[in-house]
């Protein structure tokens, strides 16, 4: 916890998609202030998105995690992922949708149990 899951229209060579998943896991950590050995970072690329009605590159992004996630750090992380995307991949900040979800503690496994 925290989860930072991107999909996106982008072919990714696999230098960019270390770097990329490597970057959105400091943007998380670095936004949420939650150590990065707690971040867990995905990135699925050259997926089909159709975005306002045509195919165009795009990225859905869900992040998730066990508080921190306030209206203030959700805009802080959308504008960096916006700004990341944009600089290395070339997508717009307007085709980009990034999705936030607090999850109970208790509803979060890892080694064996859950956090809460």
């Amino acid at each position: 916890m925290p989860l930072i899951k991107m999909q996106t229209s982008v072919k990714c060579s696999d230098e960019q998609k270390r770097f990329l998943v490597l970057e959105l896991s400091k943007v998380c950590s670095h936004c949420t202030k939650k150590p990065e050995n707690y971040v867990q970072a995905i990135i699925e690329d050259d997926a089909v998105i159709a975005f306002a009605g045509k195919i165009a590159n795009s990225a859905f992004l869900e992040v998730r995690g066990i508080g921190g996630l306030t209206p203030a750090v959700n805009k802080e992380l959308s504008a960096a992922i916006s700004k990341l995307l944009e600089d290395e991949l070339k997508i717009s900040a307007s085709e980009v949708y990034v999705n936030f979800t607090e999850v109970p503690a208790s509803n979060w496994g890892c080694n064996g149990s859950t956090f809460g």
